[in-house]
C-alpha cells in the first residue's frame, strides 16, 4: 500500500512514482539475493546508488562516491 502523506500529486506524477516503485521491485525480484553480478554490470553507476543512503557526519564528503 502506498500512501501520499504530504502534497497533492497530479495523476501523472503519481503514475510516474508508482512506475518507478514497480520497476525497482521487479528488478529486485529478478535477481536472487547474494548472486554475483555478471561482468557487464560491474561498471553500472546504478550499482553504487543501490548501496544505501549515506548519512551526514564528519568527513561525509569523502564517502560520497565510494560504495559501502
Amino acid at each position: 500500500m502506498i500512501k501520499v502523506v504530504r502534497g497533492n500529486p497530479t495523476p501523472e506524477e503519481l503514475a510516474a512514482a508508482l512506475a518507478v516503485v514497480r520497476a525497482r521491485a521487479a528488478a529486485a525480484a529478478a535477481v536472487p539475493s547474494g548472486a554475483p553480478l555478471p561482468p557487464e554490470q560491474w561498471s553500472d553507476p546504478g550499482r553504487i546508488a543501490r548501496a544505501g543512503t549515506r548519512q551526514p557526519g564528519p568527513r561525509s564528503w569523502a564517502r560520497t562516491y565510494w560504495p559501502v
